[in-house]
């Protein structure tokens, strides 16, 4: 008995008889549809994201199974978070916040590949990467909602695997997530107002000199990449004779 292994990457839910996992079947003697519809089956919860799949036959029975691979946890966190990018800043920048039902939908489709021993440790792995993401859950610092889901607050919602919100909740979630996003512009405003006076008051000096003052500031770095003005060509000493 042997085995054939075809390996693709496919869009979640979206794979398809065409090229290249349709001609790469044809010759393997399997259900093509078949395939088709387990893969997609199988990858249906990573609609939006690219995920790696293995199409293992057995060359004897014609029988198949699939296996995936899934994105990182950052990058599910970030598709249900609706986001374009991540905080900048983990820890004291929040992007968007995210309900438990939602916590538990990830640790669902990360089960097979976490190393967590029980989806209730499953999903304080996911509320922790929400802390290096910028991501509230539950509206809390995540430290604060594992602390709860430690207590068991959220125990029934995690025994019965509820993954589904409301259309009220989704639109509390989209309207702290535009509040979020004003505050990081405000704040962004007030650290560059800051920086431009401090480079103003500091003109002509090292910038080595500026740099560490805007430090000292906690400026962002990233700001300060974008506003230390370079160094100023030294003049020559020498007299023009």
């Amino acid at each position: 008995m042997g085995q054939n292994t075809i390996e693709t990457i496919v869009d979640g839910g979206k794979a398809s008889a065409g090229p290249p996992l349709g001609p790469a079947l044809g010759p393997m003697g399997v259900d093509i549809k078949s395939v088709i519809d387990a893969i997609n089956e199988k990858t249906k919860d990573f609609a939006g994201i690219k995920v790696p799949v293995k199409v293992i036959i057995d060359s004897d029975t014609k029988e198949f199974k699939i296996e995936t691979g899934s994105p990182a946890v950052s990058q599910l966190i970030k598709k249900e978070a609706k986001l374009e990018k991540l905080a900048g800043k983990a820890g004291e920048e929040h992007v968007a916040d995210l309900k438990i039902e939602q916590i538990i939908k990830i640790a669902k489709m990360k089960e097979d590949t976490l190393p967590a021993k029980t989806r209730k440790e499953a999903v304080k792995t996911i509320i922790g990467t929400c802390l290096s993401c910028g991501v509230l859950v539950e509206e809390k610092d995540p430290r604060e909602t594992i602390r709860l889901v430690n207590e068991g607050k959220y125990d029934e919602k995690i025994r019965t695997g509820k993954t589904e919100l409301t259309e009220e909740e989704l639109k509390q979630l989209e309207e702290e997530k535009i509040k979020m996003k004003q505050e990081l512009e405000e704040k962004r405003h007030e650290y560059e107002t800051a920086a431009g006076q401090i480079i103003g008051e500091m003109k002509g000096k090292d910038k080595k000199e500026i740099e560490a003052k805007l430090k000292e500031a906690k400026i962002p770095p990233e700001i300060i990449k974008d506003m230390l003005p370079e160094e100023e060509e030294k003049e020559s000493k020498e007299e023009t004779k």
